[in-house]
């Protein structure tokens, strides 16, 4: 008879900052995971996870692991520690706080997080309640993906999209600024099958991705200049007569003045600024026109530069000028976190707090940091869920802001971040496999429930679990502060679903059951605007935007040059390039960079350069290289390669600073500038100076 323990099986969900949001199998034996797997019958994972997180165990049972509560022992950024217990370190942190807020108020308190975990609870509710109840400073999460939220909530009224199945009705899909291969793969086989059975697919992207090489058409415009290109589209639809008027009588608000902005933006002219030639310009136009259904699939890297916003807006413009929304197969693929918009006051409680008297630009942390944010100065930071000196603009100058001695900082993480070196605190935290959470994807229409594993490692405690000590520790009695984990879930999950058609029969026990649950779909609304009813003011999608108008912003997209760039142009800086930080393929962001299977797999931190701007610069393949603007520099390894045209550089982003020659990564020379909507980063609005080390 064995005596080996037996196994256990739990559902789980990927927590990553990924459209895919894979369902997942962890097997436990005795308390520990031994192995971890894609659940196989789900429709969108299939049975296999992407190349980051497939080793999830290697990150779970790493020897780098924080496992204890930490407090500096030396300067900041010197790696002194000592070890101290829970109960220090909470008391610590609030007894500071409490004499910060005696002294400048609760304002003078900044949380920071991001995306380290998509999840309801362990994101989004201890986001909201504890910060909104001390009153802290308030954060503008506005780092990915603020300005296309903008933009479609300007011109559709919801963030709609079909599942990555229905791309097999598409005759034709643009998949335009976005490599799905490297950030969201789970929608590649879905589209070789289509191209299989005759799908005609265009990448449009500055860079031949991993998704271009496999297109059967490549389009490569300069860095920016993608909005400008989208104009020119429609201005060859609407000369030719191409476009569907029937359609934009019924359900296009501003049509005409559309067209007459598009006017502005004829092939000749688009030419010029894109480096697209007019004839490729008229030949896709004719194509996307005249090729239904059609789809546009696009994501978040297209609109991190200054003209992004308006950029996202002409992009959205273009399936309604050829009457594509409403059509299975066609429209716009983008993200489907619209369908489940949580219900607010469950969620944060705010009609029972005190106000956020201050909201802080993440993008701007650093100027937050050294005395931008004056009234009051930001006395305390607290770090979650994120890597601000690895990931955010401007790196350089967060640095710079951590070292004040007079900012208490306390960070709570898996791993000694770059973030976390310069932290005065530093709390363990739990990985997805030892905590419980519930799951909205934004690539696919399910709702994807977190079992715990595993017990968590050595001290190890959740994001909820923190906020509920130091919400005890402050005196704040509030219950929605105290509640478990599967009340806090519950209550929002409930409250959602009393106000919305999508969630009709998903209850917290099903979840629990099924682990992956599909939104609840009527064959009239399974189409994403299938009616053709928009959540806008006009019902209709807004070409031309009154909202924006009203708040003195062009209500129709237009192409506006960086500042960045016109600049550099004007000062006859003919040496600098455009710099593009896109994704890394093995890394999400700056998760998993710190892994040495992925560390190796990706490389060591590069930039990619055109044979002849590596020419003209002397630089070989595989040379030390300095990548400069007056931000900052950084030091990488040439990649001298046919994949980026002249004048254009990549630098993927991730690398962590501690990993990278000179301790710092690309984004010592990214901006912190804003751009032209909802405070969206400008990552990509980057002039660089590139030479050999």
């Amino acid at each position: 008879m064995s005596t080996e323990p037996a196994v256990t099986l739990v559902r789980g969900a990927c927590p990553h900052d990924c459209p895919d949001t894979c369902a997942t199998l962890t097997e436990v034996r005795d308390g520990h995971a031994v192995r971890f797997y894609a659940e196989r019958e789900h429709s969108v994972t299939q049975g296999w996870l992407c190349a980051k997180v497939r080793p999830y165990l290697e990150r779970v049972y790493s020897p780098d692991r924080l496992l204890y509560p930490l407090r500096r022992a030396g300067a900041k950024g010197a790696g002194q520690w000592e070890r101290v217990s829970w109960e220090e370190a909470i008391g610590e942190i609030t007894a500071r706080w409490r004499g910060i807020i005696a002294e400048h108020g609760a304002a003078a308190i900044l949380p920071y997080s991001y995306s380290g975990t998509l999840g309801l609870l362990q994101t989004a509710i201890v986001d909201a309640r504890l910060w909104t109840r001390m009153g802290a400073s308030g954060l503008e999460r506005a780092i990915c993906c603020a300005g296309s939220h903008a933009a479609v909530a300007a011109t559709l009224g919801a963030r709609h999209s079909a599942d990555y199945a229905d791309v097999r009705h598409s005759g034709l899909v643009l998949i335009w600024g976005h490599n799905p291969a490297s950030t969201g793969p789970h929608f590649m086989p879905f589209l070789r099958e289509a191209q299989k059975s005759g799908t005609y697919v265009v990448v449009i992207d500055p860079r031949r991705t991993v998704t271009a090489r496999s297109a059967d058409e490549h389009i490569q415009p300069r860095p920016a200049t993608d909005g400008a290109l989208a104009l020119g589209l429609m201005q060859v639809i609407f000369a030719e007569g191409l476009h569907d008027e029937p359609w934009l009588e019924a359900h296009g608000h501003g049509w005409r003045r559309l067209r007459e902005r598009a006017a502005e933006y004829p092939p000749e002219r688009v030419a010029a600024i894109t480096g697209v030639p007019a004839e490729t310009i008229v030949a896709l136009a004719r194509r996307y026109a005249t090729t239904k259904p059609a789809l546009l699939k696009t994501s978040d890297g297209i609109q991190r530069h200054q003209n992004g916003g308006q950029t996202f807006r002409a992009l959205l413009c273009l399936p309604a000028v050829v009457g594509q929304y409403g059509v299975r197969g066609g429209g716009l693929g983008y993200a489907t976190s619209g369908y489940v918009i949580w219900d607010g006051a469950a969620l944060s409680h705010a009609a029972e707090c005190p106000p956020t008297l201050r909201t802080v630009s993440m993008n701007r942390l650093g100027a937050a940091l050294m005395g931008e944010a004056q009234e009051p100065p930001i006395k305390s930071l607290f770090v979650y869920c994120a890597n601000p000196v690895g990931s955010s603009p401007n790196a350089g100058l967060i640095v710079e802001g951590l070292r004040r001695e007079d900012l208490f900082t306390v960070v709570h993480e898996q791993f000694m971040t770059d973030t976390a070196d310069y932290a005065d605190i530093v709390l363990p935290a739990t990985t997805q496999l030892e905590h419980v959470d519930l799951h909205r994807p934004y690539g696919h229409r399910n709702l994807q429930y977190n079992h715990p594993a595993i017990a968590p490692r050595g001290e190890c405690k959740s994001n909820w679990d923190v906020t509920r000590l130091l919400a005890a520790a402050m005196g704040y009695e509030e219950p929605w502060l105290h509640e478990s984990a599967e009340e806090a879930i519950r209550g929002v999950l409930d409250a959602s679903r009393a106000t919305n058609p999508y969630l009709e029969g998903i209850t917290l026990e099903r979840l629990r059951a099924e682990g992956t649950v599909p939104l609840h779909f009527t064959p009239e609304s399974e189409v994403p605007f299938g009616d053709l009813r928009f959540p806008t003011p006009s019902g209709k999608v807004e070409l031309y935007c009154e909202a924006m108008a009203a708040r003195g912003l062009d209500p129709l997209p237009h192409y506006e040059e960086p500042a960045e760039y016109a600049a550099a142009r004007e000062r006859g800086e003919g040496d600098r390039l455009a710099l593009i930080s896109g994704a890394s393929h093995h890394f999400v962001s700056s998760s998993m960079a710190n892994q040495p299977s992925l560390r190796a797999k990706e490389g060591e931190p590069f930039v990619e350069l055109s044979p002849a701007d590596a020419a003209a610069r002397g630089i070989a393949d595989g040379d030390r290289v300095v990548v400069e603007n007056g931000r900052g520099w950084c030091e990488l390894r040439a990649v001298v390669t046919d994949d980026v045209p002249p004048g254009v550089a990549v630098a993927p982003k991730g690398s962590w600073a501690k990993y990278s020659r000179g301790g710092r990564n690309i984004n010592w020379t990214t901006p912190d500038a804003l751009a032209d909507l909802a405070g969206q980063s400008t990552y990509h609005s980057n002039m660089v100076r590139v030479r050999r080390a």
